[in-house]
Parts: structure tokens; sequence; C-alpha cells
């Protein structure tokens, strides 16, 4: 079954994926700032990054899916980019939480990403925060941005660790075997 699973995550089909619904996420998001003035909080531009991690993952595995370690590295970049962004959007969840409740929160208004990759300074259009946090003004199902967000870096989270588990299997060139 690993051995199946194997041979999936080097078709460039899969990986061309990866990289389509992640534009379309991120292009949602920037036609809810831009479209339906819906401003991003520093959370929301978190999760966004995120985002552009799996995409910048989806690109490289979607360059060489048959290249071993490329593609072991594109797994674990997805990976890590989906964990860190379930994380961003479940503080946002709580905040959200916290707000329905009556109570008070104020978020940072600038992002603190790292010195080497100023993603706000870079591309401020794209990641620089302009909200406060809590706002559920979209709903989906009942739902938030925050909870849909979450819901799809799960999905990311998971494929990427099923698919990084089945690069340790052995791929048989044997006809008679499965």
């Amino acid at each position: 079954m690993l051995q199946k699973i194997k041979r999936l995550s080097m078709q460039p089909w899969g990986w061309g994926l990866v990289v389509l619904s992640c534009l379309a996420l991120l292009g949602t998001a920037l036609y809810f700032q831009y479209g339906l003035n819906m401003q991003p909080c520093i959370k929301c531009i978190y999760v966004r990054s995120a985002f552009a991690g799996v995409l910048l993952a989806g690109i490289i595995g979607l360059l060489a899916p048959k290249t071993a370690l490329l593609r072991i590295v594109a797994l674990a970049g997805m990976l890590a980019a989906a964990i860190f962004g379930i994380l961003q959007a479940y503080e946002l969840l709580e905040i959200e939480q916290l707000l329905a409740e009556g109570g008070f929160f104020s978020c940072a208004l600038f992002a603190e990403f790292p010195t080497w990759l100023p993603l706000d300074k870079w591309l401020p259009a794209v990641f620089e925060p302009t909200g406060s946090c809590g706002d559920t003004s979209w709903q989906f199902l009942g739902e938030s941005m925050a909870f849909w967000s979450a819901f799809a870096l799960w999905g990311y989270a998971a494929v990427a660790a099923v698919l990084l588990l089945s690069q340790f299997a052995r791929i048989s060139n044997n006809p008679y075997r499965g």
C-alpha cells in the first residue's frame, strides 16, 4: 500500500493539485481583503504565510517529483507549514471564542517574521496585517474563516504526513509483487 502511495507522490499532477489549491485559497484570501474589504489580522497573516509555505513546497515537489531528496524536502516543508498554520488558526479560534463570550483581546499590530524572511516588507499587499483579531463577519455553514483555514491545513498536513511516511517504502520492480 505504501508503495502505491509513494508512486503517487512521484506524479506531477498531485503536486499540481497542491499548487492550484493553494493558489485558489490565497486568491480567495486576497479577494476577501481587497474585494470585500475584510482586513486581515496578524493571525490571519500568519495563516496566509502557512498557505504560502504549502504553495512553495508544492512548487518544489512539482519541479522535481522523481527526485527523492527534493520530494522529501517538499513533503517535510508542506507538513511543517501546515502545522504552523493550524496552530495559528487555533489561536485565532480561541480569540474569536473569547470575544464571543464578551471578553477582550488585542492582538499585535505588526508581523514578526524572521529577519531573513520579512514577508510583510517584501510583499506588504499580501502579508501586512491591517485588521484586528476576532472578526467573524464572514461565516460559512456557521463557521469562521479561521475554522475553514484550519480544516484545509489539516487536509494538507494529513496528505503530507502519509506521503512522507510512504517515502520510506521500497518500490519493487518485480511485476509479480503488488
